[in-house]
Parts: C-alpha cells; sequence; structure tokens
C-alpha cells in the first residue's frame, strides 16, 4: 500500500527537521502521533521503534552523540510522553540535544477533564519542567519556527533538550505553508571569549610551571583545539566521564577520565594554573563535594552563569570551547612548545595511581573491566549502564581514541540507557562495532529492546555482568545497618533469553573465553549477549 501525501502541521514539521540533517527519529507510533509518521518514507526518514518510549529516548542519545545532531524522540499522548521523560531528564543533566515531539489535546480541550484517549491533566508543564523549554503550538508556522528555534539553542548555547506540544486539530490540519518556511536557517556562532581576558590568561599559562587541564562536556567538539594547546603548554589533561576522550587517551599527556578517583583530581588540584574547559564541576563528576584547585583557575564555558559555578575562577571565558582554545594558543605566540618530558612522566605516574586506587577501591571490577577493555575491538564504541562494572571499573581502565565513544549519564545516573544507547550509536555509525557492558540489574530495565535491535538488523554485543542484583544498594544497606533488603535479585538465564529474542548467547568464565566471544560475536552480527558471572569468573591475566 502506499501512503497517501498529505500536507499536514505533522509533513512539515518533519520536512525541517529533515532540512537539518535528521533522517532517523525514535518512538513508537500511536493514534494520536500517526501524522507525524506519514511522510517519514517519502522525506527518507528511518522510524526506530522501541518497545518502551524511554527505549526511544536513550536510543536518540546514542545516536545524537555519534551524529552531532539532536536525538529527535516522537511519542504519542500522555502515557508516550510521560514515559520518555526520563530520557528528557538524561539529556537535561548530561547537557546534550534532543527534541521530544508528541501531540496534545486540541485546542480548547485543555484540562477538559471529560475522558478522552491519553487524557492527561497537563503534560505540556510535565514536560516543561523536565526539559530546558517546553512549547505548545497552535499553528503549522508556530510548529515550524519552534524547530528553527530549537536548532539555533543547540547551535549557539547549551545544548539541552526541549519539547514541542502540537495539539492534535493542529497536528492533523493540512496547511500551505511555503516550503522556504522549512528550509534550514544558518545562526550566528557561538562567541569567542573577550580578547584581553584571553591575553591575560595566556600570560598565566606562559608562566605556568605546573599547569594542567580539566577538559568538561562542554569540550566534546574542541578535541583538535584541546590537544594544541596541551601540547603548546606541556599541560596533563584530565576529564570527567562526559568528556572521555576528547584528548586521545592513549597521547602521553592523558590522564584519562579520572577526575572521580583522587589520583587523577590531584593533577588538577595541585596545578599551580588550571585551565578548566566546559565543566560545571558537579559532585556526581568529581564524587567530592569540592575540587578545591590550589593554583590559578581559569576557566572557559559558553554561559556566563558556569563560570564560578561549584568552583572559583581568577579568569572566566565566556565563549565557544573550541574557538577559544584556538585563540588562547593564538595568544601564547610562536615561542617553542614546552618541553613534554616533565608532563609526560608526571602522567605516568598518574596513571599509576589511578590503577592503584581503583584496585583498592573495588579489585574485582577492576580486573574484570581490564579483562573486559582487553578483548573489545580497538574503535568499538561501549555504552555503559549505572552499574558498578561501568563507573568501579570499565570506565577508568578503557582507553578510548574519540570523544562519545563511551556513551554514559554521569549526572543523571539512570539504569536501562545502556542497551538503547547502544543501538542507537551503532544505527548513526555503522562502520564501528557496538557494545554495550552493563550489569544484570540494568539490563533488566531494557532487556525489551532486545527485539529491537533483532528488528532493526543491527549488530550490538551485550556483555552482562551478573552480581546478582543490586550490589551497590545492598552495599549502601549494610553500611547504614540495615539488613539486605530488595537488592538480591533471581537471575534469568540469560544466554537463553537472547537466544529467544533470535539473537545469540554465550558464556564467558575466562579472559581467554571472553575474548573469543567477542571475536565471535562481532563476525557474526545482529544480536549477541555474552553472559559473565562475576562470582565465578577468573580474571587472572598478566600484570
Amino acid at each position: 500500500m502506499q501512503t497517501t501525501p498529505k500536507r499536514t502541521t505533522g509533513w512539515v514539521v518533519m520536512e525541517t527537521l529533515r532540512g537539518y540533517g535528521i533522517d532517523t527519529v525514535f518512538g513508537i507510533p500511536g493514534t494520536h502521533n500517526l501524522e507525524f509518521y506519514r511522510p517519514l518514507g517519502a522525506l527518507g526518514i528511518r522510524p526506530v521503534t522501541a518497545r518502551h518510549e524511554q527505549g526511544a529516548g536513550y536510543g536518540s542519545d546514542g545516536w545524537s552523540l555519534q551524529t552531532g545532531l539532536p536525538g529527535v524522540v516522537v511519542t504519542t499522548s500522555g502515557p508516550g510522553l510521560l514515559n520518555a521523560l526520563s530520557a528528557a531528564g538524561t539529556a537535561y543533566c548530561e547537557s546534550r540535544p534532543m527534541i521530544l515531539i508528541a501531540p496534545g489535546p486540541a485546542i480548547g480541550a485543555e484540562f477538559a477533564d471529560v475522558g478522552t484517549l491519553h487524557e492527561t491533566k497537563d503534560q505540556l508543564s510535565a514536560a516543561s519542567a523536565i526539559v530546558e523549554w517546553g512549547r505548545r503550538v497552535t499553528s503549522a508556522d508556530e510548529a515550524v519556527t519552534a524547530i528553527h528555534d530549537a536548532f539555533e539553542l543547540f547551535a549557539t548555547t547549551r545544548p539541552r533538550p526541549v519539547y514541542i506540544e502540537v495539539p492534535l486539530d493542529v497536528l492533523e490540519q493540512e496547511t500551505e505553508l511555503a516550503a522556504a518556511a522549512t528550509a534550514p536557517r544558518s545562526f550566528a556562532p557561538a562567541p569567542t571569549a573577550d580578547a584581553a581576558l584571553i591575553a591575560q590568561a595566556a600570560t598565566l599559562l606562559t608562566a605556568a610551571q605546573r599547569p594542567a587541564i580539566l577538559a568538561g562536556g562542554g569540550s566534546r567538539r574542541a578535541s583538535a583545539a584541546l590537544r594544541a594547546l596541551a601540547e603548546r603548554i606541556g599541560a596533563p589533561v584530565v576529564t570527567t566521564l562526559n568528556a572521555k576522550g576528547v584528548l586521545d587517551e592513549h597521547h602521553p599527556l592523558s590522564v584519562g577520565s579520572a577526575l572521580r578517583l583522587a589520583a587523577g583530581r590531584s593533577v588538577a588540584q595541585d596545578a599551580d594554573v588550571l585551565l578548566i574547559v566546559g565543566s560545571k564541576l558537579g559532585e556526581a563528576e568529581l564524587w567530592v563535594s569540592e575540587l578545591a584547585a590550589t593554583g590559578k583557575v581559569i576557566r572557559i564555558d559558553l554561559l556566563e552563569s558556569q563560570i564560578t559555578k561549584n568552583h572559583r575562577a581568577d579568569i572566566g571565558l565566556v565563549g565557544d570551547a573550541a574557538a577559544t582554545l584556538t585563540a588562547l594558543t593564538a595568544a601564547l605566540g610562536e615561542g617553542e612548545p614546552r618541553d613534554l618530558a616533565g608532563a609526560v612522566g608526571a602522567v605516568s605516574q598518574a596513571r599509576a595511581a589511578v590503577r592503584a586506587e581503583s584496585l583498592e577501591l573495588s579489585e574485582s571490577n577492576t580486573r574484570l573491566a581490564e579483562v573486559i577493555a582487553a578483548a573489545l575491538p580497538e574503535d568499538a564504541i561501549v555504552t555503559t549502564d549505572s552499574s558498578q562494572i561501568a563507573y568501579w571499573g570499565l570506565l577508568n581502565t578503557l582507553r578510548v581514541s574519540t570523544p562519545n565513544s563511551t556513551p554514559y549519564m554521569a549526572t543523571y545516573a539512570t539504569l536501562g540507557y545502556g542497551l538503547p544507547a547502544a543501538l542507537g550509536a551503532r544505527i548513526a555509525a555503522p562502520e564501528r562495532p557496538a557494545f554495550t557492558v552493563l550489569g544484570d540489574g540494568a539490563l533488566m530495565f531494557s532487556m525489551n529492546e532486545f527485539i529491537t535491535v533483532v528488528e532493526q538488523r543491527e549488530d550490538v554485543t551485550v556483555i552482562v555482568v551478573d552480581n546478582g542484583g543490586y550490589a551497590e544498594i545492598k552495599q549502601n544497606e549494610l553500611d547504614a545497618g540495615i539488613a539486605p533488603v530488595g537488592v538480591d535479585l533471581v537471575q534469568p538465564n540469560w544466554s537463553a533469553v537472547a537466544d529467544a529474542f533470535g539473537g545469540t548467547g554465550r558464556r564467558a568464565t575466562t579472559a581467554s573465553e571472553l575474548s573469543d566471544a567477542v571475536t565471535a560475536a562481532v563476525a557474526a552480527g545482529g544480536l549477541q549477549l555474552i553472559h559473565i558471572d562475576q562470582a565465578t569468573f577468573d580474571v587472572a591475566q598478566g600484570e
């Protein structure tokens, strides 16, 4: 059957998105949102139907991190939208672009309380409380304008999710809106910081004896500029988890994403001049209440409101990270780059101290993570979840060469993120192997998306580390003097579950078996699952 073309408000919304490069949307078709789906085939937009709207949101986030475009989530009204709000909360906390689109009650039917399908007291307010802004439009022109405004937000300031609500009657209306109205717009680039302040910062960095750089999520599009400056001034670079890989973690100046460990933090704290790029220095990234840097502090951020957030700044540079870093390097002049030998030695010592501290904090997760990291393909995208194997292990040990190679959500710390995010990442970057490494408790939140991987004919390998339930919370209970309750979880036969969904399940009990299983999974493609029972897995390997 051929879809009947019908230029409705839903059609022009999708046409506008396509003009900005959006070729994939995530969501679930519903009775009220069909006009968003009508034009997808004609416009060449791929629909990814998740099995829960939360999975659609996390899938769009994984896709967004690889493309640099906003993830687009299309839900139906009421429960569909509300199901997706956890993903919107994630995007807000981690400063990532996302557009949620849903139908709303017809104009004049707001707050009617008459028992219509999906009736919700005030879904606009519910969404608006989570996102950067929410908007209820009243015409096709307003709907298209909202899309343009969203892209302007993403291009010029801190990227965060937005919600656009189209009343059902407006959504279904045909429109004569000119094609020119849906064409993408150009936006003024984000600013570079004040030249006088850049000169002051350059003077500080030139005189520094122990400079260091702390890179946060706001530096993810500034890899080349950050590397150039680090090499110019001989500065070790330590990153937050959201900036992991912004400097190739094999680079001799990279300490890695070790800010959560005292050995990593000390690189920043002990610097006589510390440059902080695009980080609010929140407790979730630090694992302590304050960084407490002892030297002079230079901060770069798109927003002036962030310049002194959670820490003082002796010099605040408000501007785009890449442009400001480039200008700062230029302001240093043509002098010879600083000898890197001392900094490289300090970085090597810091890396060793980070590993020792990680082993002390959780030897089992650190050693298992080292085995997993050694088995993974070098160019893999590895999503994770709020699981011990991630934050106690893999994120400390795995070295990646490019930003966004380890999609994660350090601040929101949700469960259920890893699997759909890996699918979204694979769709966006089909040339790279896609993995998710997560705990059994986390996987239970989104295992319904196994079938989405199969249906989409994508290659995703799941490594599930089974520690018997919610081990972190169990320890929290014990530390609080509470006998474990609600945390020891019955486990399914994980390999059989993958088989039942149309994938292939395997078990690994040694490093050698894991390496073989990963190789076989990548070669076979499709949905692959490797089950590791952490209690019995043999982590023995050469030091």
